[in-house]
């Protein structure tokens, strides 16, 4: 490999080390072992740098390489099975809490003005920096950040109003029994002294 294209690889990953890094971050859920994809990834690019020709395809090829990197681990995995002569209860979790969460969350979201929700999603949910955000909503660091602080805070405010409002809501449902029982109570009393 050139000297030149050594420097064009160790500047390409100067520059997009951290979209690299969640990139991987999202393939395999250790940050530590997303770190070591990502290393084992640049290695096995380092060999090929020269022969990719569109070096702004680069990142589709290393996304590749992290993904076949990860399937070739995920094969050579050992199964670790210990025999034994009860089995454990098998709790199967069928993630209606995780879609209420998201069907909530989602609801939530909609009470934001257009350019909050977008900060939101793209700071938390697309996991991208203050300066990336800032890019791509064309706006600078300082109002992704006051528009974020703003947003998050609107968000918690919901959510506890939500919150009270359920508390209330139980509250009232079981209100109703205690009242018809006392109802109840007193049509038994009128008809005995009847």
């Amino acid at each position: 490999m050139a000297h030149g294209e050594v420097l064009g690889f160790e500047e390409y990953v100067r520059t997009r080390q951290e979209a690299l890094l969640r990139s991987a971050r999202r393939l395999v859920p250790d940050p530590v072992d997303a770190q070591d994809l990502l290393q084992t990834a640049l290695a096995r690019t380092y060999g090929r740098w020269d022969g990719i020709a569109d070096k702004s395809l680069a990142d589709a090829y290393l996304r590749r390489v992290m993904i076949n990197t990860r399937t070739e681990w995920w094969r050579a995995r050992k199964l670790e099975e210990v025999p034994t002569e009860q089995l454990p209860d098998a709790s199967v979790d069928d993630g209606a809490e995780q879609r209420a969460d998201r069907a909530l969350l989602m609801d939530v979201l909609g009470i934001l003005a257009p350019k909050q929700r977008s900060v939101v999603v793209l700071r938390h949910w697309e996991q991208m920096s203050t300066e990336e955000t800032a890019a791509a909503l064309g706006m600078s660091a300082g109002t992704v950040k006051s528009t974020l602080h703003r947003a998050l805070a609107r968000l918690r405010q919901e959510l506890e109003s939500r919150a009270a409002a359920g508390r209330e809501a139980e509250g009232a449902a079981a209100r109703i029994p205690a009242q018809r029982d006392r109802r109840h109570d007193e049509r038994g009393r009128k008809r005995c002294a009847a």
